[in-house]
């Protein structure tokens, strides 16, 4: 295997110890910081080149999240690091109970090409700040970017330790038939199949950041213009290629005939007339993704956009109306600048058809009626969720990002990267003297020292717990 001595060589440097100091990763991590700014300029042309991202977009999502990630963890390293000091029993009073964050030693970081710069570094600032070795595998996909990556981050960080592996599918499963600590693979349903199967053969945990057809459901009583440019912000993003996009509406449909207008305003007051010639709107990554995503157009009806150019992989912001659950566009996640609308007759409809499908990795619902909002987060499930907007629930480091089910398993960003990463382990230290305390576990049992046992081991309850 090509990859063996790699590993292996990462795996010494585990090993030695080096990486468990907390100077050590606040050094490794500071370096990451410094790629960040003097990249900059590198990181917003590679992008623009792999797929005509804007360079506000890059910018947002591809550096300001990432350093926001790098500062959190740096403001909470020392903290996080500690170990934690539990609950004992009357047996256990003198002594240390605690969970220590233990790193789990060689990990793999197998990273997308949507946004291939913040998807690799955000679960790499975890993995080095719980005290890992971490190959990095950035997709072969955008090309430019992956260069980027691999020409320039063994300048930052410490090659013993850190290492960036390139290529396509024969290199990945070379790679994957080796044994990991730990893999952290975002990408596709079909091939987080493939990845967790490799992993299995190792007994190797997980992470999978998969994807989804995110519903968002737009209630009769809500405010449309603000609806119609959340809505297309968060589905035009990046071209449309982003896992938490708004993937389809539900809705009316005399509330598909009020929101068709302020879409079109929408996206003219973002991309203009022509949209193709804005300078804030992507184009689709590859020529086979570009074909894949066109042949969707033919679900529905065009009420908005549809327009396409092969030559610069362009498709024009798009809505579809009157969309059946049985078209095209609903039997895949999309991951382009297309918005197919499926009419409900109400609420209670939108909730039956979201949990008739694969739980999504995101789900949206905008109403002005709060209680309408808390109907659909309590009568559904989701990797996250947010009410009123689209992707602004992945700005917050506070909040865990993950999938549940076919949207999949695990979670990170903030401090939830550092615990993934982490090996929770946890550790009692006794006194070695005051034996008699001991005595009434051992042998031979009476039932005086069953009641003993009983009176010093058992948790009592204390009541009946109230949800506010």
């Amino acid at each position: 295997n090509p990859y063996a001595g790699l590993v292996s060589h990462l795996r010494a440097s585990w090993l030695s110890g080096k990486t468990r100091p907390m100077e050590y990763r606040v050094a490794q991590l500071e370096a990451l910081g410094r790629f960040l700014d003097e990249k900059k300029q590198e990181i917003l042309e590679a992008t623009d080149l792999d797929m005509g991202k804007p360079s506000f977009e890059a910018y947002f999502t591809e550096i300001l999240l990432c350093k926001n990630e790098l500062n959190v963890t740096l403001n909470n390293l020392c903290h996080w690091m500690k170990d934690e000091h539990v609950d004992k029993n009357l047996v256990t009073q003198l002594d240390s109970a605690f969970i220590r964050k233990d790193p789990y030693g060689v990990v793999l970081i197998i990273a997308p090409w949507n946004y291939p710069v913040q998807l690799l570094m955000v679960p790499l600032i975890g993995a080095i700040a719980a005290g890992n070795c971490v190959i990095i595998k950035p997709s072969e996909i955008s090309k430019n970017t992956e260069r980027l990556l691999a020409e320039t981050l063994s300048c930052y960080l410490d090659t013993d330790c850190f290492a960036v592996v390139t290529g396509g599918v024969p290199e990945t499963t070379q790679l994957l038939e080796n044994k990991f600590d730990y893999i952290f693979f975002t990408g596709s349903p079909r091939v987080g199949q493939i990845v967790m199967t490799a992993a299995a053969k190792h007994l190797t945990p997980v992470t999978l950041e998969l994807g989804g057809k995110n519903p968002c459901y737009v209630s009769d009583t809500c405010d449309i213009p603000n609806v119609a440019r959340r809505v297309a912000w968060g589905r035009f993003f990046n071209a449309g290629q982003t896992c938490i996009a708004p993937d389809y509406l539900l809705c009316t449909l005399e509330m598909q005939e009020k929101l068709m207008p302020a879409l079109r305003e929408a996206i003219t007051e973002f991309f203009g007339p022509n949209p193709k010639e804005s300078p804030d709107f992507g184009r689709i990554v590859g020529d086979k993704q570009f074909r894949r995503i066109r042949a969707l157009l033919s679900s529905g009806r065009v009420a908005i956009g549809g327009q396409t150019d092969e030559a610069e992989r362009y498709i024009a912001p798009t809505v579809l109306a009157d969309v059946l659950p049985s078209d095209p566009a609903m039997q895949e996640e999309i991951f382009g600048p297309i918005l197919p609308i499926v009419v409900v007759a109400n609420m209670d409809e939108a909730i039956d058809f979201i949990n008739a499908r694969p739980r999504p990795l995101a789900l949206y619902v905008f109403s002005c009626d709060s209680k309408v909002v808390n109907q659909v987060l309590e009568r559904t499930s989701s990797g996250g969720f947010c009410g009123n907007d689209t992707l602004m629930q992945v700005t917050l480091t506070s909040l865990p990002f993950g999938g549940i089910g076919n949207s999949g398993l695990g979670k990170y960003h903030g401090k939830f990267t550092f615990d993934t990463f982490s090996h929770h382990r946890g550790c009692l230290h006794r006194n070695m003297g005051l034996e008699t305390l001991n005595t009434p576990r051992y042998p031979p049992y009476t039932q005086q020292k069953l009641g003993i046992l009983n009176a010093t081991f058992e948790v009592k309850r204390r009541g009946t717990c109230t949800l506010l």
